[in-house]
This record gives structure tokens, C-alpha cells and sequence, in this order.
């Protein structure tokens, strides 16, 4: 799988270094192209030239597929192939989906790759006909049609990629729709459903009521709903009365723009107004949020839901004084404590080192712009504060590879905790040791 995406990484690179990949009959240059095409798979958003001015229409084509096969994962658009082609999907290729899908079992895999492919064009075909209401007005038909299309694609699978620079400035996002409703909400709506995974919408289409749902569903839902909350309300009040972001907006923008910010941390990178203008203790939140991230088995990133809810409920458990750790009549497992552990323990550890990395090779950024651009990356959010496209050739290539472990890296090392069953347990345990914590 790591070889599967640095294979279509490197290739999307190739692709988009040739002169017919940018507007102006150029070759853009490998780096950047290298810097693009990772982003795109690594569905993050985070770019060095404008998408919407710089690459050609042919250009702008490759990334939107990069970003589609990078949000599914290439293993599922194989088996779309495979599927149509109605060839036999084999033990080892049922491993590999296994693996790219975050399963824990082999039954069903490809009944469920089916039900991802077909979701997965539903919803962005629903978000591609909403968003042309809006984009067909404004921008005509074709150009309009375009737009939509690349967009849903980019927000279901919280790539965070747009092309408004034509329209409202280059890396302006979707500042221009700051005050249109339905585009706030139809993005908002393709970002979540992208980001609490597959396996929480096929088990919400087949049970409908929340009762109904399994723990894992549950926690999802109401952790990803937790999140978006808490940072509505934070974002609102922080900068309600900042009049570089929200203090020049009336009252029903500055809740879209609360809410379309916050939405946009579970790892999308669209943004409605200006970052570098927000205070420092909003964009500190910011950083937070991000890294937390979406949920297993979607097309986001950054720790899970499920982990920071797993580590919560471990704390909770231990303040109470309870044996075990318990949530919805059900007992969550140590092995699955330990696995949080491991994840959250990588996952800061990374986002501090890449952060300090980023300081020494980038001098010229603050500490908290080094660290919202390392975070942002590592988590595949794609927000910036604007310091990608001054990010030296050291500081790109630390950018790409935490791009590359956000994606691939904290994947396999879950999968890598997970998989129990590929080690085996040690026949001898050792005498208890006492250590004194706290």
C-alpha cells in the first residue's frame, strides 16, 4: 500500500511537470509538481501555486483524479475495476483492501467496497448538482458545471483543492461565498460526510435510529458533533467582535463562518475568511482541532474520533474509579486503550519534531505558523496560513513526507497496533515492576 501511493504520488508529479499541466505552456517545475501531486493524493489541500490560476484545465483534471483515487484509496479504485471487468478478487488483494479500508475482518470486503464506490458517487453527485444552482448563475454553464464537480469531489473527500482564483484572487479559497448559504452548508454537509467514514453512513442507511447504531457509529457521531460545537461556539465568540475576520460580518455570516471553520478542521482546508487574520487563541484551537482530525475509514485524517474518545473515556474511568472502562453498556477493551495510546503518543510526537524541523529550515516563520502548517499536513487538513508558498525546497520536503505519514504512515502503524493476530503473544511474562506516577 506505501508503495502503491508513493508510486501514484511520484507519477501524478511526472504528470504535472509537463508543459500541458500548466496555463501558461510551462513546465511548473518538479518540486512544486511533487509538492502538488502529494497533496492531492494525500487528499490535504495544501499548495505552493493556485489551483484555479496556474494549472490548465488538463492540469486541474489530474488533480481532482489524483484526489479522488488518493480519497478512496487506490486498493478501492482497483476493485471498482476489478468489478467491472468481472475479474476475481483474490486472498492477497482482499488483504490489501483490508488493510486501505481499516477493517478488522475479511468477510464482506468487497460487498462494502461496492457500497463505497456507489455512496461515494451519489453523494458528490448530489453535491455537484447543488452547488450548480450556484455555480451556473455565476460563473455560466460549463465553467459552472466544472466548478461544482471539482468541488464536491475536493470537500467529500476533504481535499480542501478549489478554483475561485480566477474568480476572487489566488488561495482566496471560498472566501467569495462567505455569505451564500447553500454553498456554506452543501460543503459543510460533503466535509462531514466524508470525514465520519463509510462504515458510520452504511450503518446509519441500515439502521436509521441512533438506538439502533453500533458503539462505533455512536462514538463517531457524537464525538465528530462534540467537535464541530465546541469550535462553532469558540471561533464565534473569539473573533465576534475582531473586525479583521468576523466583526465586519452581520449576524448570519459570522455563523456560517463559525460554522463553516469549524466544519472545515475535521481535515477539509477550505476556508471563508481570511486565516491570518484570526487571533492567536482561535488559531491555537484550530491546531488542536486539526489534529484530532476525522474518523476511521474515511477520506480524512489525523488521529480519529475514536481515539481521542477512547483516551477520554480511559480518563473518565480512571477519576470515577471504575474497574472498567465502560461506554454505552459496553466495555471497551484494554488492547484498544493501548492502541490509542500508541497513536496519540506518534502522532504528537511527530507534529512536535516536524515542528521544530520547520523552524530550523524556515526561520522566517513564527513558531505557531510552523506549527499550524506542520499539523495541518500531518493531520491532511490543508489549511494555511499562507506560508506554503514560502516554504523553502528542506521545508517543502518535510511538508510532503508529513504529508505522506499523515496518509499512509499513521495508517499502517494502526493497522500495525491492530493486527493482534499477526504477532504472537509471549509465552513468558516477567515478575511486576512498581513504578510511581503522578
Amino acid at each position: 500500500m506505501v508503495i502503491g501511493f508513493a508510486a501514484l504520488i511520484l507519477f501524478g508529479g511526472l504528470v504535472l511537470n509537463l508543459p500541458i499541466s500548466s496555463a501558461n505552456g510551462k513546465s511548473t517545475g518538479f518540486i512544486n509538481a511533487l509538492f502538488t501531486s502529494t497533496s492531492a493524493v494525500c487528499i490535504t489541500g495544501l499548495i505552493v501555486v493556485d489551483t484555479g490560476t496556474h494549472w490548465s484545465q488538463f492540469g486541474q483534471f489530474v488533480i481532482i483524479t489524483l484526489i479522488q483515487i488518493g480519497g478512496l484509496g487506490f486498493m478501492t479504485i482497483a476493485t471498482m475495476f476489478s468489478l467491472l471487468a468481472k475479474k476475481r478478487i483474490n486472498l492477497r488483494e482482499r488483504l490489501l483492501i483490508q488493510e486501505s479500508l481499516n477493517q478488522r475482518d475479511l468477510s464482506g470486503l468487497v460487498k462494502l467496497t461496492r457500497y463505497i464506490i456507489l455512496m461515494t458517487f451519489v453523494i458528490e453527485g448530489t453535491g455537484a448538482l447543488l452547488l450548480s444552482t450556484v455555480y451556473i448563475p455565476k460563473l455560466g454553464l460549463l465553467r459552472g458545471i466544472w466548478y461544482s464537480i471539482f468541488n464536491s469531489i475536493s470537500a467529500f473527500c476533504n481535499a480542501g483543492f478549489d478554483l475561485m482564483g480566477p474568480i476572487s484572487g489566488e488561495f482566496s479559497s471560498l472566501t467569495y461565498f462567505v455569505d451564500n448559504t447553500l454553498v456554506n452548508l452543501v460543503i459543510c454537509s460533503l466535509i462531514i460526510l466524508g470525514g465520519i467514514g463509510f462504515p458510520v453512513i452504511l450503518d446509519v442507511i441500515h439502521n436509521k435510529k441512533f438506538s439502533k447504531l453500533n458503539i462505533h457509529s455512536k462514538i463517531v457521531i457524537n464525538t465528530t458533533l462534540i467537535l464541530i460545537a465546541m469550535g462553532f461556539l469558540f471561533i464565534f465568540i473569539a473573533e465576534f467582535d475582531n473586525k479583521n475576520s468576523l466583526g465586519g460580518l452581520n449576524m448570519k455570516e459570522k455563523i456560517l463562518s463559525s460554522l463553516f471553520q469549524s466544519v472545515t478542521l475535521r481535515t477539509a482546508g477550505f476556508n471563508t475568511i481570511n486565516l491570518n487574520l484570526l487571533n492567536e487563541n482561535t488559531l491555537f484551537l484550530m491546531i488542536i482541532l486539526m489534529l484530532v482530525g476525522a474518523s476511521p475509514a474515511s477520506t480524512g485524517g489525523g488521529l480519529k474520533t475514536t481515539t481521542i474518545a477512547t483516551l477520554f473515556l480511559t480518563v473518565r474511568s480512571f477519576i470515577m474509579g471504575k474497574e472498567d472502562i465502560e461506554v454505552y453498556q459496553r466495555r471497551v477493551s484494554d488492547a484498544t486503550v493501548k492502541k490509542s495510546l500508541g497513536i496519540f503518543f506518534i502522532g504528537v510526537f511527530v507534529s512536535l519534531f516536524g515542528t521544530l524541523l520547520l523552524t530550523v529550515v524556515n526561520p522566517g516563520f513564527t513558531l505557531i505558523e510552523s506549527a499550524f502548517e506542520v499539523i495541518s499536513a500531518y493531520a491532511t487538513v490543508g489549511l494555511s496560513l499562507g506560508g506554503s508558498g514560502y516554504l523553502t525546497i528542506p521545508g517543502k520536503i518535510i511538508i510532503m513526507l508529513l504529508m505522506f505519514i499523515g496518509r499512509v504512515g499513521s495508517l499502517t502503524m494502526f493497522i500495525a497496533l491492530l493486527s493482534k493476530n499477526l504477532r504472537m503473544k509471549s509465552k513468558v511474562r516477567y515478575p511486576e515492576g512498581k513504578i510511581i506516577v503522578g
